[in-house]
């Protein structure tokens, strides 16, 4: 099995990072060396709205930290291939032998759940970035993990109410077959169903590995439904959207509900096929000169020219959050117990420049708004990445389930 995987020192050069520090021995130097571990799909369909991008949104904050307090930190990067097996085998190799401390992003639901478990039993940190499912903060929550970003609660409840809203009363899903895509159906069709639609009928997709989705858009075409939901994300996404594109399904008057989609999707097929969609965020680079500034420092380091997604702009502000509870509690006793780092990030406000004010809950749900967007057409387009327009904003308090409603063993009623 080959693993893409690197460390890198948050100051620059391991040289200029250790010039600056008094002469210590290399077990003291561990001792107080904080292990971050960016485990993600750097190579398979969820590779643009994380990859290079969210290693350069990491290092940014651990790079603000270290100016800013001192840290010595230092991260290290894997290719889990969206396979749990293969996230857990790093994982724990990481917990166990490496001396890591957190491990950020996650993105397929299936190895965030895995990860999250391990996390409780080595008392270390998880923090979900890239990752849908609600039930990490629901039936599998613990109080080592957070959950960051979006889920599939937000998802739902944005973009498939505002979808019943606007007429479309009937729908068929195309369901990524693993955790993400089940809990993605799932809250969205109980949304439909609360506001008067009705679900008429599913498929599920093979995950990973499916290209080809012709036929089950042609059985959501057959099903006569609205709304063709889809309940993936990345490339199976914009997949199903050139596919759906090239059968004329939206010329029919069916209306297509991508019920996850980035903005690295949206680059990937251009304003020609992707305009009209509609879509949930929680971040959007150009929504202000703060976002504007998160955005340009992720892509001075990063290498590529794609859009920072909300998943790159979470790597950043879940990882500074991070850092300001280990500043606060110190490097060995953050070292210690990653339950006590959780604690202390859950009693202090979230504040960045990506998301703003926030706060996390008790059962591990980071709170900020969720901004429900349609994608502009070529002509309103104005400058590189100008590509979405606000509908609607829902504010923090009501973005996501209630922390009554998710039934966290950990909450206290």
């Amino acid at each position: 099995m080959t693993l893409e995987r690197r460390s890198i020192l948050a100051a620059g050069s391991g040289a200029a990072a250790l010039g600056a520090l008094p002469w210590r021995s290399a077990r003291a130097q561990a001792a107080n060396t904080i292990k971050i571990g960016l485990l993600s799909d750097m190579s398979g369909p969820y590779r643009d709205l994380n990859g290079p991008n969210s290693i350069s949104a990491t290092r940014l904050a651990m790079q603000e930290m270290t100016a800013a307090r001192g840290l010595n930190v230092e991260l290290v990067v894997a290719d889990h291939q969206n396979r749990p097996d293969v996230g857990i085998n790093i994982t724990r190799q990481w917990f166990d032998r490496d001396g890591v401390d957190m491990v950020l992003n996650l993105a397929a639901s299936s190895v965030a759940l895995a990860v999250s478990e391990l996390a409780r039993e080595k008392n270390k940190v998880a923090i979900a970035t890239s990752t849908a499912t609600s039930d990490l903060t629901g039936r599998a929550c613990n109080a080592n993990t957070i959950h960051w970003v979006y889920d599939t609660y937000m998802l739902a409840k944005s973009t498939g109410a505002a979808m019943v809203r606007a007429g479309g009363d009937s729908w068929f899903f195309i369901t990524a077959d693993y955790a993400f895509g089940h809990a993605l159906e799932r809250d969205t069709s109980a949304f439909v169903r609360a506001a008067g639609g009705r679900v008429v009928g599913q498929v599920r997709t093979p995950f990973p590995g499916t290209t080809d989705f012709s036929s089950f858009i042609l059985q959501a075409q057959a099903s006569r439904a609205k709304v063709i939901g889809l309940a993936n994300a990345g490339t199976d996404t914009t997949n199903c959207i050139k596919q759906a594109a090239e059968f004329g399904i939206t010329r029919r008057g069916i209306k297509l509900a991508s019920m996850l989609m980035f903005i690295s999707d949206v680059h990937a097929l251009g304003l020609e096929t992707a305009q009209g969609l509609v879509c949930t965020a929680s971040y959007y680079w150009d929504t202000d000169e703060k976002t504007r500034g998160v955005a340009r420092r992720v892509l001075a380091n990063s290498g590529v020219n794609t859009p920072v997604t909300m998943a790159q702009a979470g790597d950043y502000s879940a990882t500074l959050h991070y850092l300001k509870a280990v500043a606060e509690l110190g490097a060995g006793p953050a070292k210690a117990s990653g339950r006590a780092v959780v604690e202390r990030m859950k009693a202090m406000p979230t504040q960045d420049d990506a998301f703003g004010a926030g706060t996390i809950r008790a059962d591990g749900r980071k709170l900020h708004p969720a901004f429900l967007y349609e994608v502009k057409t070529p002509a309103e387009s104005k400058h590189r990445f100008d590509y979405y327009k606000l509908l609607q904003t829902s504010p923090a308090e009501e973005a996501f389930r209630p922390i009554a409603d998710g039934g966290c063993a950990i909450v206290r009623s």
